[in-house]
């Protein structure tokens, strides 16, 4: 593989393609049966709750959480609920993130944002209230020491030291990072330290909670979440190429692309230590890697 990666053969992109969208349904079907058990008084949160989590959006965490249990050798139905939990903890991080106080965003996902369309203290009590259904999901696995860990994991890596951890860094280097600056090596480590927090940990816990779910070995679980790191690092990288910030301002697209593909020789590494039925996430990697930018 090149730095610039090669692109799937168009048949093979096509089978990825369909059975992600596959992925995508089964989920977002998940989904609302899981919003639809919440109803009754009071209506206004719930109605939110379904605003926000039904809205789109690709499912990638819920995704990489099945295939990773599917990897080990798990059924994906185990896994399902997990899935979703993931998908709700991401949608309660957007609401909360497109914020006055946060980034101020008017839409999301081509329509108004969650406080925009009810009001901000419907939009922060949505998210809340996305964050508990989130635990109260994940906690009735079939397997309930699985279950168990799955909840820690959950809940080390979307607290402080990951997704909320990496908010707090975005929102105090923001004067810093966001600046479409020369390229300066002394910004990429905090550009790094963003990322692994902000977006990769959230993908990594979804590979792992899915391994988990799925029996993987603990050299299974050690290799599956270098390849989670992995991709939530290609995946910001390829989010900078798209909006010419971050790492496309400091890098240059060349310099962030050619990055973006040395994560996902580590994914490809890592997946070696897997197993053969690692194929998809495999295909998946240089999916993110291959986005439009």
């Amino acid at each position: 593989m090149t730095a610039t990666a090669q692109r799937p053969e168009a048949g093979s992109a096509r089978r990825l393609s369909r059975l992600l969208e596959r992925y995508r349904l089964r989920i977002d079907r998940a989904l609302v049966v899981a919003i639809a058990e919440r109803h009754g008084a009071p209506a206004a949160i719930h109605e939110a709750m379904r605003y926000s989590v039904m809205g789109g959006g690709k499912r990638l965490r819920p995704i990489l959480c099945l295939l990773a249990c599917e990897a080990v050798g798990g059924r994906s139905s185990a896994a399902l609920d997990t899935a979703c939990g993931l998908e709700l903890i991401h949608t309660y991080s957007l609401i909360h993130d497109d914020l006055p106080a946060m980034d101020d965003a008017a839409t999301r996902r081509g329509r108004a944002s969650s406080h925009r369309k009810f009001g901000e203290a419907t939009a922060i009590l949505a998210g809340d209230a996305l964050l508990t259904l989130a635990f109260e999901l994940i906690a009735r696995g079939r397997h309930p020491a699985r279950s168990l860990r799955v909840v820690r994991e959950v809940a080390r890596w979307a607290g402080t030291q990951g997704l909320i951890g990496g908010q707090v860094l975005d929102l105090r280097s923001q004067n810093g990072h966001r600046l479409l600056a020369p390229p300066a090596a002394g910004r990429v480590p905090v550009l790094d330290a963003i990322a692994a927090r902000k977006t990769a940990a959230l993908m990594c816990v979804s590979v792992r909670a899915g391994a988990i779910v799925g029996g993987a070995s603990d050299a299974q679980l050690r290799a599956l979440s270098r390849y989670g790191e992995a991709v939530g690092m290609t995946f910001q990288m390829v989010d900078d190429l798209m909006d010419g910030d971050g790492y496309a301002a400091v890098l240059g697209r060349r310099g962030t692309r050619d990055r973006a593909a040395s994560h996902v020789r580590r994914a490809e590494r890592a997946l070696d230590l897997v197993g053969p039925r690692a194929g998809t996430l495999r295909a998946l990697a240089h999916r993110l890697l291959d986005r439009k930018t």
